[in-house]
């Protein structure tokens, strides 16, 4: 993974906030962006750049949500992905992303402070719409996973309803997370949506999920939302006990469904 120009700094960890819920306070945020110089959400790029590649286009026009201090940007644009922008609602991380894109030359990728609950854009402008780790947040606080808080539900509707707009006929949306097929068909398959749903795993230790949704088409099994799927087996590596990605992980077998 390429690091930043102090070295130093993109090595120094971060400890995890003492309650998941503190991900929810823009205050938190800003303090950590002010900080902290790179963390990666769910692998670097490396570990799903197969499946990016496999889906996005060198021309396609793409929308980041959540940037934070992540280098994703930055490795689409090397993959020939120039025209991105991207998005936070934390204004520390946008100054400071904009001051490192311009430090490394990259004057083609746009940033901009903006809330992905309410995305500034018009209809039908993005090729493709990418997130890692953003929605996960929107979850901290759900409650029971098989019946989430109305409030939860609100906000993650919000943003797939934003998503959908934005994204022009046949764009796809690439949500990279924890978050398992149990818990997200519901949300992805919901009846104001026009866009197909399928996913990939990666990871050694954690599996993590990288859903494409196509606008345009309908998964045929819409309505089979809550079906259980068998999930691959977990192992917990030492470098992902050490980082913050379990806190976002959610083991069935140790629900009562």
């Amino acid at each position: 993974m390429d690091r930043d120009q102090n070295p130093a700094a993109a090595n120094k960890k971060t400890d995890p906030p003492s309650a998941a819920s503190a991900y929810l306070d823009p205050n938190y945020w800003n303090q950590r962006f002010s900080n902290e110089e790179h963390y990666e959400w769910f692998k670097d790029y490396s570990h799903f750049r197969h499946l990016i590649q496999a889906h996005i286009k060198p021309n396609s026009s793409v929308l980041e949500l959540g940037c934070g201090n992540s280098q994703l940007c930055e490795e689409l644009y090397k993959d020939g992905i120039t025209e991105i922008t991207c998005i936070d609602l934390s204004s520390v991380a946008v100054e400071r992303m904009k001051e490192r894109l311009l430090s490394k030359g990259y004057q083609g990728i746009k940033v901009l402070e903006a809330d992905m609950l309410d995305l500034p854009f018009s209809e039908d402008c993005f090729d493709a719409v990418i997130e890692k780790g953003t929605m996960d947040v929107l979850f901290v606080d759900s409650g029971d996973p098989w019946n989430p808080e109305p409030a939860t539900v609100s906000k993650v509707m919000a943003m797939l309803e934003g998503v959908h707009k934005v994204l022009k006929p046949d764009g796809i949306f690439i949500s990279i997370t924890f978050g398992q097929p149990h818990f997200r068909r519901p949300f992805f398959h919901n009846p104001k949506f026009a866009w197909s749903v399928e996913w990939s795993t990666f990871g050694d230790g954690f599996h993590y999920f990288f859903y494409i949704l196509r606008k345009g088409r309908r998964t045929l099994d819409a309505g089979e939302s809550t079906e259980k799927i068998e999930m691959p087996s977990i192992s917990l590596y030492q470098e992902e006990l050490e980082g913050e990605d379990y806190i976002f992980r959610t083991n069935i077998e140790e629900l009562d469904c």
